[in-house]
């Protein structure tokens, strides 16, 4: 398939497609007028670099362990970098649970001081 068959089958831009080949994240043969062509499985490919991208890994950490995902091949440096990337995610998903849960009390505030004033409510500073 062509860039754009690929760029509009997952979503992602042409310009990203393209980034992620100078990045060796994704390889393409050329036609001989010289246009990309990406083979089907391009498609799992690209979903999964976003994925990995919406995680919070770098372009560099995603070429490392990209290989272990498509043909098995693991090292003791992989899986420790693996765990190390899954925990700070872990650490990730409990901050902006925190977050959540200030805003919810947040939100509880306004909508108390509107329901009982029917004014406009000041809000709680930040740091309270």
């Amino acid at each position: 398939m062509r860039i754009g068959e690929l760029a509009a089958r997952t979503g992602v831009s042409v310009r990203a497609l393209r980034y992620y080949e100078e990045k060796e994240l994704l390889a393409a043969d050329r036609s001989t007028g010289g246009q990309r062509t990406y083979p089907g499985h391009a498609v799992d490919r690209v979903l999964l670099i976003q994925r990995l991208y919406a995680a919070g890994l770098s372009s560099r950490s995603i070429l490392d362990l990209l290989p272990c995902v498509y043909s098995g091949t693991a090292t003791p440096d992989t899986l420790a970098r693996l765990v190390a990337e899954r925990d700070r995610i872990d650490q990730r998903a409990r901050e902006l649970a925190q977050t959540r849960e200030r805003l919810d009390s947040v939100i509880g505030s306004v909508r108390a001081q509107l329901d009982g004033a029917g004014r406009p409510a000041e809000c709680e500073p930040v740091g309270a």
